[in-house]
């Protein structure tokens, strides 16, 4: 054991929040040595959720990877898909039909209200703020999921992608449905922010807590709700134009410290600029094919879908930052090599940075502020 500042090791206590604890959003530990309850170090410890991801893909094909893809962020299976279709479209050089992007961005955008309804609910649930504001959450993503349900046939391992276009089109009744989330929905925003922004409890727990200087966010590559809470307007739909984004007017919310109170808000506001979105794409969505007709085949899932050599990386804005695939082709039905850029692993990199001189409890919100699934930390 280290010793801080030079005191007699038997001033400081070593403990561990894990792997079972509840708080720690999966199989994770954290091991703290605390001066009294002021973290002096915090060493994340990961690998306890490993399921050789990356490796199995190599084994298998190109499409049957599409529903791995889902375990990944197994509460964003959605925007998975959107990522490994786009950097297989790359480097098989797919093009998908209109209507088909504008049912990958509604389904994506969907899938960010998911999220950030969820681990809103989540971070009042680690705060001690029992189960009142994760119901709400909960309630509201449960409608999500019955259009997901509905689309694809799950409510979670969605498998809609494919490549060149979507599994499934978008009925009448669909879209319908679709519409009104997107109209209901602020007004559960409304009542969740009166209950919460100006909370004065969350905000004492919240402000000046787990501060993130900008700096160290961008040397550290952190990215998505994360590096914008720290003030730094990064945005992959915007910056990259992927898909059909740059069609829609929506803005990037930033903050301004970077504490845990900034992580929080920036959401609530992303959740409104995705609403934007919604509007737009299900108000302009043109008829016409869902899935490149050469690649109908891949409803059936082909063994002998064979890329070209030659290498490719696809990413996108998922709801937790750059979600990326990198992909190389050796002219076979497996990829040669297949890497997962998770946003998790790399945002977990910033943790003890930002705990050190917190309080011990005050490191579980921190943790629940940056928005980890260990599906894609550990793969």
């Amino acid at each position: 054991m280290t010793q801080v500042e030079n005191r007699h090791p038997s001033e400081t206590l070593e403990i561990n929040f894990g792997p079972q604890h509840p708080s720690t959003h999966g199989v994770f530990r954290m091991q703290m040595l605390l001066d009294g309850e002021k973290i002096c170090s915090l060493k994340p410890v990961l690998g306890y959720l490993h399921r050789n991801h990356e490796q199995i893909a190599e084994n298998i094909t190109y499409a049957a990877s599409m529903a791995y893809t889902d375990r990944l962020d197994y509460l964003n299976a959605m925007t998975n898909n959107f990522a490994y279709a786009i950097a297989v479209e790359k480097l098989a050089g797919i093009e998908v039909p209109e209507r088909a992007e504008y049912i990958r961005v509604i389904m994506a955008e969907l899938a960010r209200l998911v999220n950030h309804i969820t681990v809103i609910g989540f971070l009042l649930n680690d705060m001690g703020a029992f189960f009142t504001p994760l119901l709400y959450a909960f309630r509201e993503r449960e409608k999500i999921l019955d259009i997901f349900e509905e689309v694809s046939g799950s409510r979670m391992m969605c498998n809609y992608f494919r490549f060149g276009g979507v599994k499934r089109d978008l009925t009448t009744e669909n879209l319908t449905a679709i519409m009104q989330i997107v109209r209901r929905f602020p007004a559960f925003l409304e009542e969740f922010e009166a209950l919460l922004t100006k909370n004065e409890i969350l905000c004492m727990r919240c402000q000046n807590v787990g501060i993130l200087p900008a700096n160290l966010a961008v040397n550290s590559s952190i990215t998505g709700p994360v590096l914008r809470a720290s003030g730094v307007n990064y945005d992959i739909r915007k910056v990259d134009g992927y898909s059909i984004y740059k069609r829609f007017d929506f803005r990037i919310p930033l903050g301004e410290k970077g504490d845990v109170y900034d992580r929080y808000f920036v959401r609530i506001l992303e959740m409104r600029e995705s609403l934007k979105i919604l509007y737009q794409a299900l108000n302009k969505i043109p008829q016409g094919e869902f899935l490149n007709k050469k690649t109908l085949p891949f409803l059936k899932m082909p063994r002998n879908f064979k890329p070209a050599v030659g290498e490719a990386y696809g990413r996108i804005e998922s709801p937790k930052g750059e979600l990326g695939f990198y992909l190389v082709s050796d002219g076979t039905p497996q990829p040669w090599r297949y890497h997962v850029r998770a946003p998790s692993l790399i945002n977990l990199t910033v943790l003890e940075d930002i705990c050190i001189g917190q309080k011990v409890a005050d490191a579980i919100i921190i943790l629940g502020s940056i928005d980890i699934v260990l599906g894609e930390t550990d793969r």
